[in-house]
């Protein structure tokens, strides 16, 4: 392949999926505008036409706010690529610190940094305007400012030895070496898994054992059931940032713990809760941890390959204009293109996963009242003011879970 073929295919790959963006947010809008003043038949009763309305304009702020980050993205990537600014970055910090191992993490944090900087504005917006304005944002400046201060001390103190070994094994491993970084990162992930629970998220919100008694004893109940041991049932104070509610479990072998978002249980009664957990226990019966674990797993596995036929191959840089190519280059351009190719199979990614919750709540109608998991569900649906009208098409490509009329009519069934 030659530089300028390489070039229309990445322009013409970025349009494409630009446009198949643009025009999906466009029918979401649109789809959730018109039906805004009327409540579908499965929710007349339950959810207030006030409360369909708010679900509707919150979508529809968030969409607003997504276009103009979906242009800010586009336009960044092109400028970084074929405007020359990654060119420009790399030979400003092969001048001042080298070819080596340095310049690599250099490189990465400077893009990292840039992206940050440029995406703070509509990321602000969303939470300090939008959240707020909804009644759902609890974040204050102060905690913001520590998230920020400890995400960028995690990303240091992790992501900076784990970049670090990934280039001294693409340097050392000679052709092979897309398979050591691969079991690399296969490890890493499994080692953050393990210490999620207990080291990384207690950073960042307070858990505290299940102190209702009642309800623990149900819970419990449940678990012997399910044949689901765990190290703990756990409240966490997520109503500090956001008034929205979950719950999950985390973690692997004896790590794992339960753990319930305070807002949740506010809002639920027991059985509810209850039919919830059910829920995640589902995924847990289902093995769909693992198998997300061994698909990406698998995908990652073929991504790195393609890195490694790509990574030596002149047009693949002259093609993106960054002129001199090398090992963090070229990881770093892999990167930056990659979903601009993958965006068409988000069907795939996203069909799996809503199968996934179905299975799980087929589980949990089998564990539970299906119609507490329903009740559940709609106050859900309502305090978190998700939108009950989606688009078919929109939903297809985005939606992890299925449409709230298909899933409440999926477990009536049962």
């Amino acid at each position: 392949m030659t530089p300028y073929q390489f070039t229309i295919l990445f322009l013409a790959a970025l349009a494409a999926s630009t446009a198949l963006r643009l025009w999906l947010d466009i029918r979401q809008m649109r789809h959730v505008v018109a039906r805004r003043d009327r409540v579908p038949a499965d929710f007349f009763g339950r959810i207030e036409l006030d409360e369909h309305r708010k679900a509707a304009d919150y979508t529809v702020a968030k969409k607003r706010v997504g276009l103009i980050e979906l242009g800010v993205d586009t336009l960044l990537l092109l400028a970084m690529t074929l405007g020359g600014a990654l060119g420009l970055i790399d030979q400003a910090l092969r001048t001042w610190l080298g070819a080596g191992y340095l310049h690599g993490l250099a490189l990465f944090a400077s893009v990292g940094l840039i992206g940050f900087l440029i995406g703070l504005p509509t990321s602000l917006y969303r939470t300090f305007r939008i959240e707020a304005r909804f009644g759902f944002n609890k974040l204050t400046w102060p905690l913001w400012f520590a998230d920020l201060a400890k995400g960028a001390a995690l990303a240091v103190l992790i992501g900076g030895p784990l970049l670090f070994a990934v280039l001294w094994l693409m340097e050392v491993m000679g052709s092979t070496w897309w398979l050591y970084v691969w079991l690399l990162w296969l490890g890493t992930n499994l080692l953050v898994l393990f210490l999620y629970p207990t080291v990384i998220a207690p950073l960042f919100n307070k858990f505290t054992p299940l102190e209702d008694e009642s309800l623990k004893q149900r819970i419990e109940a449940l678990l012997k059931r399910c044949g689901f041991s765990s190290s703990g049932l756990f409240v966490m104070d997520g109503s500090k940032r956001s008034a929205h509610g979950n719950a999950y479990f985390t973690g692997f072998g004896r790590s794992k713990r339960i753990v319930f978002f305070d807002t949740l249980l506010e809002k639920l009664a027991p059985q509810e809760i209850e039919a919830v957990l059910a829920h995640e226990l589902g995924h847990f019966r289902h093995r769909h941890v693992i198998k997300r674990i061994a698909l990406s797993a698998a995908l990652s596995l073929a991504f790195l390959w393609l890195l490694g036929q790509l990574i030596d191959q002149p047009w693949f840089y002259a093609g993106l204009k960054v002129g001199d190519g090398g090992t963090a280059m070229g990881l770093l351009l892999f990167s930056l293109v990659l979903p601009v190719f993958l965006f068409p199979l988000a069907p795939l990614t996203s069909g799996l996963s809503r199968r996934h919750e179905y299975e799980a709540d087929a589980y949990a109608a089998k564990q539970t009242a299906a119609t507490d998991l329903v009740s559940a569900l709609v106050k859900l649906y309502r305090d978190n003011a998700a939108t009950l009208t989606p688009d078919p098409l929109h939903s297809l490509f985005h939606d992890s879970h299925p449409p709230a009329s298909q899933r409440i009519a999926r477990l009536h069934s049962l």
